[in-house]
């Protein structure tokens, strides 16, 4: 019988136990997740959710089993099964215990897509479709920057070019996608593909434009030379680095004095400084109260913490009979490892730092995957001095995207690396 005759009921059951359809609707799926990351946190966790409905079917049990005795497996497994098991000695309410364990709960897919992105040959989809999607944003925030109404924000944040979410969230994601396209760009040009390489020149160029002259989080400024100093070391000659460095030198003096909103961004650091010497609000001052408070809490139960949900609590315990600064409550200290520190103390920024460092290591490859993974890495661990990006919705996800599919394909790499290497004995 051809496939035009075939009865629907027979085909969609066909369908139905086709491993391979499985397989291309969770590339599907990830790619509509990785699409609507940074527009929506709605449609994220909607899409989240179908992926790992979809993903069920095509699971070999016993190799992801065996899966998760890798290190980049049983770290981030292990941060939520403590912050899990961190509720039992938490003086929280419950509902306050139950609800800082759920931004470690996305950390639980990331086993999953090493090994979904372990088989599928179609990660590079995914990144595609955030890159287009970031590229779409960057038009709007262009758009909004001229025409406040046209933003789905408040006219401040419009006035500011931005769209839909904040200008961390926006610069978080103009920043890797500039400096991710770095390697094809160098790619290309060493293999005289001089068209190619000159359009995605332009494309990050354009996010770096953005920054400048529309609006750019202090993060970014900070993460962002990081970032293109892990390019230069690992993917350029030290001559060449040289070039760049003085051609960046240049470029940013001329940033400086063509971008006003760059140049009260970068002095904001020390007037801000200045106002919290002086006993005022502002944002640097909050952060280095919040810091300062959180060590404090840390020193206090330095081995296993005040558990899961605790941090409000000590906050609102210190803010008694407080003004000012000092008076702020706050769930989050934005510090990764305070946030960590406080809740789990000892333990837990050891297992955090196990994460980070496992998942570093897994990209110390060559190829445009290893360079993906080992950015998403670096930004997140670097930004987490400032944010705690690792429960961070928006970031969070961009973290367990990145290196989950990425980590998906550098294991099949090496998998495959090493199954010739046994042959080859």
């Amino acid at each position: 019988m051809s496939a035009a005759a075939e009865p629907i009921g027979a085909l969609l059951s066909r369908r139905w136990r086709d491993p391979a359809a499985w397989m291309a609707s969770a590339d599907v799926v990830a790619v509509l997740l990785a699409a609507s990351l940074p527009w929506s946190t709605s449609l994220v966790g909607i899409f989240a959710v179908v992926l790992v409905i979809v993903m069920l079917p095509t699971l070999d049990g016993p190799a992801l089993l065996a899966s998760l005795k890798r290190p980049a497996c049983a770290a981030p497994l292990a941060l939520f099964l403590l912050a899990l098991v961190g509720t039992l000695w938490s003086e929280a309410r419950w509902g306050m215990r139950f609800y800082a364990v759920a931004p470690t709960a996305k950390l639980l897919l990331l086993p999953l897509l090493f090994h979904h992105f372990a088989r599928s040959q179609r990660a590079l989809w995914v990144f595609i479709a955030f890159l287009a999607s970031c590229i779409a944003l960057l038009a709007m925030s262009w758009l909004v920057a001229y025409f406040p109404d046209l933003s789905l924000k408040s006219k401040d944040f419009a006035s500011r070019g931005i769209f839909v979410k904040n200008y961390i969230d926006q610069s978080q994601e103009f920043t890797l996608c500039a400096v991710v396209l770095a390697y094809p760009v160098l790619s290309f040009l060493r293999e005289r593909r001089f068209v190619p390489a000159l359009l995605l020149f332009a494309i990050s160029m354009g996010f770096l434009a953005n920054m400048i002259f529309v609006i750019v989080s202090r993060t970014a400024l900070v993460t962002m030379p990081i970032m293109l100093a892990a390019f230069g070391l690992i993917h350029l000659r030290w001559r060449t680095n040289i070039i760049i460095l003085v051609a960046t030198a240049v470029l940013a003096g001329l940033a400086w004095v063509a971008s006003p909103p760059l140049r009260a961004k970068i002095t904001s650091f020390g007037s801000e400084y200045q106002l919290y010497e002086q006993g005022n609000v502002s944002s640097v001052g909050e952060r280095l109260e919040f810091w300062k408070k959180s060590l404090g809490f840390f020193a206090e139960a330095p081995i296993v913490g005040h558990g899961t949900g605790s941090t409000e609590g000590l906050f609102i315990q210190a803010a008694v009979g407080q003004k000012g600064l000092a008076a702020e409550v706050i769930r989050n200290p934005h510090n990764q490892t305070l946030n960590v520190a406080v809740q789990w103390g000892v333990l837990g920024i050891l297992v955090l730092y196990a994460m980070w460092l496992s998942h570093l290591l897994m990209f110390r490859g060559e190829g445009l995957f290893n360079w993906i993974g080992l950015l998403v890495v670096v930004q997140n661990i670097f930004t987490s001095l400032f944010n705690s990006h690792i429960f961070d919705f928006h970031e969070g996800w961009m973290y367990v995207l990145g290196v989950g599919i990425a980590g998906g394909v550098v294991l099949k790499a090496s998998g495959a690396s090493a199954s010739r290497g046994a042959d080859a004995s």
